[in-house]
């Protein structure tokens, strides 16, 4: 299992790290995990998660935070 700090994550994603942080607040976003009082992703599951941002059209929905 590969994991990103928040951070790379952010980066990874081209987002912000508050982005991120305000996604984990809210229950939205790519799934996370804990490692003591760390956070961090799995590159899985942030592959995932874009994967289920992907659109066809404009009159899908087209919030990028949406968790599918």
């Amino acid at each position: 299992m590969t994991i990103m700090r928040v951070k790379e994550a952010a980066k990874y994603l081209g987002l912000s790290v508050s982005m991120l942080n305000k996604w984990r607040v809210t229950g939205e976003g790519p799934k996370f995990i804990k490692l003591g009082r760390a956070v961090a992703y799995r590159i899985s599951d942030l592959h995932d998660w874009l994967e289920r941002q992907a659109k066809k059209s404009t009159s899908q929905e087209i919030s990028p935070w949406a968790n599918d």
